[in-house]
């Protein structure tokens, strides 16, 4: 999938270091603003348990995981919308990848110096919000404009448009970032078509101390309770764990670190899958003596564009889908055993693909 989610931060929040974790790639991480002047774009692997235990069951001659892109953005500053520091460049960055992960820093270090000078991601996150909510306001203000005047002729579309499109303006002028508009229907997919920033869907990863890792910290706490209107997920994690944890050789290394650590699975882990589910992507799986693999779709995507993700031909040509749930592959251990006990179904055009089937298509061209 072509799906994006950006990393953003003030900087000097852990925004390169958690990318570096991430993708195992080498971003500049230093001790300076503006450290990172181009997005580093890394192809993330989805950590996905249900891979392992179909490798396990099938035992092919290899697995291949699916995968999602990242992109590590320069840290914003105060007066990006109107240009300061590298504020056009980085807004550009943002615009376009399709979901966001922002860092907040949440950790007290005298050797890492902040851009403001003290701690406080409350008002980090107020910062960057303000940045690109003055940037949509611009946007809108340009649509209503062009609203206004079409609006003259008396059409009833553009004048509910205008109408619509001067809510969204107000709602921003309130300092409340678009996301935070729920509308659905014809609405909602004016609001989408506006294309703005503030609208994006965000995670939002607290980057701890060692010791806040588990249980957070005054400043995770303030945080939380500063987003809890926002139906946003909060993830704790320890920028500097995960970069030990990156540097080991083998798994079983790497399993043992994050035991000792007190957690259960490295932090990166669930990064990648909050943004998986954030981009509003599921996987099914093919499985066969060849290999066992992760496909990514769509959430809603119907059988014929699942088939469309492993080549145009399965799309073009397709005839049908034979589908077997995980739970129902587990359960009888084997596309065989799971066929004859009357499990596997098969499934036309209008099939909606469920997340974790294991999927074989029929198709001719």
């Amino acid at each position: 999938m072509a799906l994006k989610c950006g990393i953003v931060g003030l900087p000097n929040v852990g925004k390169s270091t958690l990318f570096n974790a991430l993708t195992s790639a080498k971003a500049l991480a230093a001790n300076y603003p503006f450290a990172t002047k181009d997005p580093n774009v890394g192809i993330i692997t989805v950590p996905d348990d249900r891979l392992d235990k179909l490798t396990e069951l099938v035992n092919p001659q290899k697995t291949i995981p699916t995968t999602i892109e990242i992109v590590d953005i320069a840290g914003l500053i105060k007066g990006a919308s109107k240009g300061e520091g590298l504020g056009n460049q980085f807004l550009a960055n943002i615009r376009e990848v399709d979901a966001i992960a922002h860092v907040v820093r949440c950790f007290d270090n005298d050797n890492i110096v902040h851009v403001d000078g003290n701690i406080d991601p409350v008002k980090d996150k107020e910062i960057i919000d303000m940045e690109l909510i003055l940037k949509d306001m611009e946007t809108v203000e340009k649509r209503v404009e062009k609203l206004q005047k079409q609006a003259k002729s008396g059409d009833k579309g553009d004048k509910l448009k205008l109408e619509w499109a001067q809510e969204v303006l107000k709602h921003l002028e309130d300092e409340k970032p678009a996301r935070t508009i729920e509308w659905e229907d014809e609405k909602g997919k004016f609001l989408k078509d506006l294309f703005l920033l503030t609208h994006k869907p965000i995670l939002y990863v607290c980057n701890v101390d060692e010791e806040s890792v588990v249980n957070g910290n005054a400043h995770t706490a303030n945080f939380i309770k500063a987003v809890e209107n926002e139906n946003a997920e909060v993830i704790l994690i320890s920028a500097a764990i995960e970069s030990d944890i990156a540097e080991l050789d083998t798994l079983e290394e790497k399993l043992e670190f994050v035991k000792e650590m007190g957690l259960e699975k490295p932090g990166v882990y669930r990064v990648i899958q909050a943004c998986y589910k954030l981009l509003n992507l599921i996987t099914y799986f093919t499985a066969g003596e060849k290999e066992v693999r992760a496909w990514t779709v769509l959430e809603g995507s119907k059988a014929p564009q699942a088939a469309g993700v492993i080549h145009t031909d399965f799309e073009k040509g397709f005839i049908r889908a034979e589908v077997i749930t995980y739970a129902n592959f587990v359960e009888y251990g084997s596309e065989s055993k799971a066929r004859d006990a009357g499990k596997l179904s098969s499934e036309g055009k209008e099939y909606v693909v469920g997340d974790g089937d294991v999927m074989h298509f029929r198709f001719n061209v």
